[in-house]
């Protein structure tokens, strides 16, 4: 009989433990862990977890408060995402139960994928390279025309994680003047990036291209809105590899209908799939791809194997290299052990 016993929703596996998840156990196994998987919504999870040591959460159903209260042997909740809207966090603190996530694994992926949109929407190339394919070759050039060089224009990024200084270094040798907007880092951490610290409203109001990377917390929901578009320049672009979330999605349909800003760059929407009537899909001026920032040929096996180390940390009674609920490893008695970083998990 498995010493652990880790709930999670049904994916490609058999149904016997641990089959399909091959790089979780590789360290899981080893504690005596087993994963069992369950098929169904939150009434399936909530019983199958009664007696479960560790949640594994894919995404869907969503942890509610009432499937962690469930568990009443709870140890920790354990997330293969940077994200961590899908699990009621301020439940799993009030049960003193750390939420893991894995929030430096595509890093250099989500980074790739921010600085592409970023110079693909300045450059319009969607609408370069159909202008080619249309037979309108004489039109290209004159529509650059009429934007300026990148060099010396200023980038803004809505809150500095990970991603976002990733962003900022690639985006150093552009010439770029870079600000960025977050409460929750210091400024000498934006300094050292060659970043300087401004305020919300100072950063639309300056910035010419502005890159969203908050996380979908319930303080971010809707970052973004008609007053936020509203301050930003006509010729600005806006770029969003972080949560759908964080932007009120009709207001930046509005603010880009009505031209109050230039262009947008979404690997996110609100609502994933897109819509077939998102006005969204017929503006030239938007470039949109499909939640693929984190993808590449390593995005499985390097979340799959962190998460479960994240979670057989936690199960061997050590706190967690990823908590986006530290507060929560103080008052444990989980042990310390280094390296262990106390900044913020679900920063994106």
């Amino acid at each position: 009989m498995a010493k652990f016993k880790i709930v999670t929703t049904a994916g490609p596996g058999t149904g016997v433990p641990g089959a399909g998840h091959e790089l979780e156990m590789e360290a899981l196994a080893p504690i005596g862990a087993e994963i069992v998987e369950v098929t169904g919504g939150e009434d399936a999870l909530a019983a199958a977890v009664v007696d479960a040591d560790a949640i594994y959460g894919k995404g869907r159903p969503r942890i509610t408060a009432r499937i962690i209260g469930a568990a009443k042997r709870l140890k920790v909740v354990s997330l293969a995402s940077v994200g961590v809207d899908s699990v009621d966090v301020d439940a799993a603190t009030a049960r003193g139960v750390p939420v893991t996530n894995v929030p430096d694994t595509f890093i250099e992926e989500v980074a790739d994928h921010a600085m592409t949109l970023i110079l693909a929407s300045w450059r319009r190339l969607v609408v370069q390279d159909r202008l080619v394919r249309s037979g309108e070759w004489s039109k290209a050039r004159p529509m650059l025309y009429e934007h300026p060089r990148l060099m010396g224009m200023t980038l803004g990024f809505i809150s500095f994680g990970h991603v976002a200084r990733a962003v900022a270094k690639r985006a150093a040798p552009f010439g770029f003047r870079m600000l960025a907007y977050d409460p929750y880092i210091e400024e000498l951490v934006m300094s050292a990036h060659g970043v300087e610290p401004v305020g919300y409203d100072e950063l639309l109001r300056l910035s010419d291209i502005v890159s969203m990377h908050a996380p979908g917390t319930k303080d971010a929901h809707h970052l973004m809105g008609e007053a936020q578009f509203a301050k930003m320049r006509k010729t600005a672009l806006f770029v969003n590899t972080g949560r759908g979330s964080t932007v009120d999605e009709p207001a930046m349909i509005r603010a880009l209908q009505e031209g109050w800003i230039a262009g947008a760059g979404l690997d996110v929407l609100e609502t994933e799939p897109v819509g077939h009537n998102n006005p969204l899909l017929k503006m030239d001026n938007v470039i949109l791809t499909a939640h693929v920032a984190s993808a590449s040929s390593r995005f499985d096996v390097a979340r799959k194997r962190r998460v479960g180390a994240e979670m057989a940390l936690v199960l061997a009674g050590k706190w967690p290299r990823a908590c986006v609920n530290p507060a929560v490893l103080e008052k444990s008695t989980l042990e310390r052990w280094q390296p262990y970083s106390m900044e913020r998990g679900p920063g994106n």
